[in-house]
């Protein structure tokens, strides 16, 4: 009798360790089981999770993280275990977990895993993807890639070596999933009712898109804990390189869809400008739960204590002779009820396509159409109707209203799945494109054009 109890209490003990989404220590070998098994390098930012908060068939539900030991990882393991144990479709990851100091030369050594995601301090997130690569691993990388000018080139390597060593580098633009965004690409491919794009002009961009964003706000219900090293522009990148990122990359997937954008002639950075947002100690420490400032940061300091962040920056350029203007601002905190916000117009020849995220639209993304053309208001209806008629053969319910001098295009809630549900998508669509062995033809040369616009805005606006 007294075996059998010992036997029981020694299963149920394997049992609970078996199933514990946290494993310090040596990673084991992948299953084979499944197609996809995730590497988690240094997870810094909250990204990391939102990659897995829901559960996908081909992937091993086992994933190796490897990083510092420290309050990140911890975070990331806080949020992964949340997504485990909550009441509606819960997860069911198991993390196996290493930290050390060699954590990214353990990780390319154990190689566990055929993807590697990363998500956090950008300071070395550019030579991690190239050495990756060169690893024969897959990167899953969120932006940016690269956040400065001298990088951009090692960038191009990785890439280059990618190609030989037959394995997919693509980050992650979770901006391209945004109903509103869709729909306004959508309708701008619609010549009866769009026209053609306009050329523009720098006082007069035919593209603009504006974002702003937030240090201090909630993410799955609960208040972000931002790193301190968020506000070094040394190892997060400054704006311009940084939520600029998805602003280019949309105006080139919007503007110019499934064509090769060449870096070399189809750009040309007109004007870059970069400003800070100011933070006081009590704001910092709201962000971050830390009473002071480390090092690294006091060069930042004005004042003495108030903390310089170049977070904010704007380029004008040229896209294949198309003006555009891409600017991302951020602010402390949100006013009562808002959240991050969108502005975005595409100025056609017979209207123009905005979107708007602000009170009037009680903080939702909004997109209004606009007539810009010579033609008479009964012809522009004809086509609009006509365009949404098409529109709803993949979006039924979409409708539009008149509101005031703009025409208001009502999305049913159904298809606004919100920002941390666009991760999932553009896993899977990334997932689909290792299936079939190859990205698009214009998805790489496009990463690279996006790049090189935004680092060689920083460089020209410092």
């Amino acid at each position: 009798m007294k075996l059998s109890k010992n036997i029981l209490f020694l299963a149920a003990i394997i049992l609970v360790f078996s199933c514990s989404p946290e494993k310090k220590g040596t990673v084991k070998e992948a299953s084979s089981k499944y197609d996809f098994q995730l590497m988690t390098l240094d997870p810094g930012h909250f990204h990391a999770a939102l990659v897995q908060k829901v559960q996908l068939p081909d992937v091993d539900p086992t994933v190796y993280v490897y990083a510092p030991e420290g309050p990140d990882v911890q975070g990331h393991l806080n949020l992964i275990k949340g997504f485990n144990t909550r009441q509606d479709d819960p997860t069911h990851w198991v993390e196996e977990v290493y930290t050390g100091p060699d954590f990214f030369e353990k990780m390319i050594a154990d190689k566990p895993g055929n993807i590697m995601v990363v998500s956090g301090n950008n300071a070395k997130k550019t030579e991690y993807i190239k050495k990756t690569i060169e690893a024969g691993i897959n990167v899953l990388a969120d932006k940016p890639m690269v956040i400065n000018s001298e990088n951009f080139g090692m960038l191009l390597e990785a890439f280059d070596r990618a190609k030989k060593n037959n394995v997919l580098l693509y980050d992650i633009m979770t901006e391209r999933h945004e109903v509103t965004t869709i729909l306004q690409k959508t309708l701008s491919q619609a010549p009866e009712l769009f026209g053609t794009l306009e050329k523009g002009t720098l006082e007069n961009p035919a593209v603009t898109k504006e974002s702003v964003h937030h240090f201090f706000k909630y993410v799955s219900g609960n208040p972000i804990k931002r790193p301190a090293w968020f506000f070094d522009i040394d190892q997060q990148g400054e704006g311009i390189v940084d939520v600029n990122t998805h602003l280019v990359d949309l105006i080139q997937w919007e503007c110019f869809p499934d064509q090769i954008i060449d870096y070399k002639k189809d750009i040309e950075v007109l004007t870059a400008k970069r400003w800070a947002t100011e933070l006081t100690p009590s704001m910092f420490n709201r962000v971050t739960h830390l009473k002071g400032y480390p090092d690294y940061l006091k060069k930042d300091l004005i004042q003495d204590s108030v903390l310089n962040v170049y977070s904010n920056g704007e380029i004008n350029y040229t896209l294949k002779g198309v003006h555009a203007k891409s600017s991302v601002i951020w602010n402390y905190e949100a006013p009562e009820g808002a959240k991050d916000t969108h502005y975005s117009i595409m100025r056609g020849t017979k209207a123009n396509l905005v979107i708007k995220q602000g009170a009037e639209e009680n903080y939702q993304a909004t997109l209004y159409v606009e007539q810009n053309g010579s033609g008479s208001k009964d012809d522009f209806m004809t086509a609009l109707n006509k365009a949404v008629k098409d529109l709803q053969s993949t979006y039924p319910g979409v409708a539009v209203e008149q509101n005031g001098k703009l025409i208001k295009v009502n999305i049913p809630d159904k298809y606004k799945l919100g920002h941390e549900a666009h991760f999932t998508q553009v896993t899977e669509k990334y997932l689909s494109y290792l299936k079939a062995g190859k990205l698009p033809d214009w998805e790489v040369p496009n990463m690279i054009a996006k790049y090189y616009t935004t680092t060689k805005a920083y460089e020209m606006s410092r």
